[in-house]
């Protein structure tokens, strides 16, 4: 049923801009508005702060079907997790319900800064600090890659509270888009999700109360990769989508093209290829739904899990999509059709969130 309705939704309201927001490279605003009023935007945000209180699985149902047709806009329910799930697993009490109940009304985006220009991989290796000044924390530095920047109100911050202590010196902040001394860079040129604006964030003196801080001082590091145990199965779940949505379309292709006198869906060396795509697809589905289930359920096997779910579902988004764009020959090569912005859009989930070489080693690290 779930399925079911965010399909007939995103058909109606998302798809019929899908083109035209990748050709402007502008944020899917419908998008965002179609998902507020159908409660959508952030399904993940618990009952008790208004919420829908959907668990992993539902979650990633619905960035999925978003994805199938636009993968940009299926950065808004995924980065409203990313962004909020810090202050979910680790913030006070006082801090969750301030921000996630905007959120949940859809009044709030939440994005989440991590990465920094000298820091990707080695995330540990930041460079942003925030430094203890009575009841506030300053914060100075500047956060890269950035989803959402700009378009988001609030924004979580990993930032170096001690030095000398790498990893463990890192704390987790809340920071508003309205504090004194918070700007954004210009939007990146992309080659896929340009509909999804991503920008460098400036931290300049930014002052931000004491409470604003998720979790004790030194703990932020350990809720990021906690985090993305999570958040990883979202990204999983978008390339499930976008490599759903390149394989429909194709399949409607081939039934319609004619070559030879007959439909191109009767050569065998299409059958398998289609038969292909389509068990891959399913692999990919039967191992981001487990991820998520474990995801649910904290299991001690969920890193190996979640990286195992994005690395491969990713890899298969960017198979799938690359076969698509070859069915369609020519026509494939256009922006007239949607399959070549499918496989553009595919690429960044082998990239984002820890790239799939990261992903390989974190599954190394972590064999069940």
């Amino acid at each position: 049923m779930l399925r079911e309705s965010v399909r007939s939704l995103c058909e109606a309201k998302i798809l019929p801009f899908a083109a035209a927001v990748d050709e402007e490279a502008r944020f899917p605003q419908e998008a965002l508005d179609a998902l507020v009023a159908n409660d959508l935007h952030a399904v993940h945000v618990p009952e008790n702060y208004g919420g829908a209180g959907a668990d992993a699985l539902a979650t990633v149902i619905v960035i999925e079907e978003v994805a199938r047709v636009c993968a940009s806009s299926s950065l808004i329910p995924a980065v409203n997790k990313l962004g909020s799930l810090p202050v979910i697993l680790s913030g006070s009490e006082e801090l969750k319900a301030k921000y996630l109940t905007p959120l949940a009304k859809g009044d709030a985006m939440f994005s989440y800064c991590l990465s920094e220009p000298d820091a990707g991989s080695d995330a540990a290796g930041m460079k942003t600090r925030a430094v203890r000044d009575g009841d506030s924390y300053v914060l100075n530095g500047v956060k890269r890659w950035i989803t959402n920047a700009g378009v988001s109100e609030y924004y979580t911050v990993m930032a170096v509270t001690d030095p000398e202590k790498r990893s463990k010196g890192i704390s987790a902040f809340v920071v508003e888009k309205g504090d004194e001394g918070v700007s954004f860079g210009a939007p990146e040129k992309k080659l896929g999700i340009k509909g999804s604006p991503t920008r460098e964030v400036y931290l300049d003196n930014v002052r931000i109360p004491a409470d604003r801080m998720i979790g004790a001082e030194g703990t932020g590091f350990a809720t990021a990769m906690k985090t993305l145990d999570h958040t990883r199965i979202t990204i999983a779940a978008q390339a499930l989508g976008i490599a759903q949505g390149a394989l429909d379309y194709a399949k409607g292709y081939v039934q319609e093209r004619k070559q030879f006198g007959k439909p191109i869906a009767d050569f065998q060396g299409v059958q398998f290829m289609l038969a292909d795509m389509a068990m891959k697809i399913e692999a990919a589905r039967q191992l981001t739904y487990a991820a998520a289930a474990k995801s649910e359920r904290t299991d001690s096997d969920l890193t190996f899990f979640g990286a195992a779910a994005k690395c491969f579902a990713s890899d298969v988004a960017m198979e799938v999509t690359t076969d698509a764009v070859q069915l369609l020959g020519g026509y494939g090569y256009t922006r007239d059709y949607p399959v070549e912005r499918m496989m553009r859009d595919a690429k960044i989930t082998q990239i984002y969130e820890g790239t799939n070489q990261v992903q390989r080693i974190v599954m190394a690290r972590n064999l069940p």
